[in-house]
């Protein structure tokens, strides 16, 4: 099973959420975007990541600008104790035994994050941390509600171009 990259359509999934609320990507894309963030607790690169991916979301998140969701490797408890820790306030779902929505996305690293278009094409596909794909994502965001693009990393913060995940 391949990666999915940019231009291919994203594979439906319905997850529950710590809450037990769940999150079906078809109906979430009725509303807009969706930034989907896979990730794993212990990956260092997650913890690097995420502080900037809900940076992204105060600017860019709302009901019907984008949706992010944290889709998690890792039990309620210990996906609960990680947005916890670092700051994070959009919704984190569980991808269950043996993930299966990792699986259907051909997943090999975390984290890896997908910005889906209202249509389910994959826009944005990046695995890892890459500045260049969070600052394409802001982009897209920003054009999609009309308004201005603020820099994601701010001058005083030293930010790799890239970690590998």
């Amino acid at each position: 099973m391949t990666h999915i990259v940019a231009g291919n359509t994203a594979p439906e999934f319905s997850l529950k959420s710590l809450e037990q609320k769940e999150y079906s990507l078809r109906s979430l894309l009725e509303r807009g975007p969706v930034v989907a963030a896979f990730f794993k607790i212990s990956c260092p690169v997650c913890q690097f990541t995420f502080p900037f991916l809900e940076r992204l979301h105060q600017r860019y998140g709302s009901s019907e600008a984008a949706t992010f969701l944290g889709i998690s490797q890792d039990d309620a408890r210990a996906t609960k104790s990680f947005a916890s820790e670092y700051g994070i306030t959009f919704p984190m779902v569980l991808d269950g035994d043996g993930y299966p929505v990792s699986n259907a996305y051909g997943l090999t690293n975390v984290p890896t994050i997908f910005l889906i278009e209202p249509g389910g094409k994959v826009k944005v596909s990046s695995t890892g941390f890459d500045k260049k794909d969070l600052e394409t994502i802001a982009q897209e965001l920003a054009e999609r509600r009309k308004i201005a693009l603020t820099p994601l990393f701010r001058p005083d913060e030293v930010v790799p171009a890239n970690k590998p995940g």
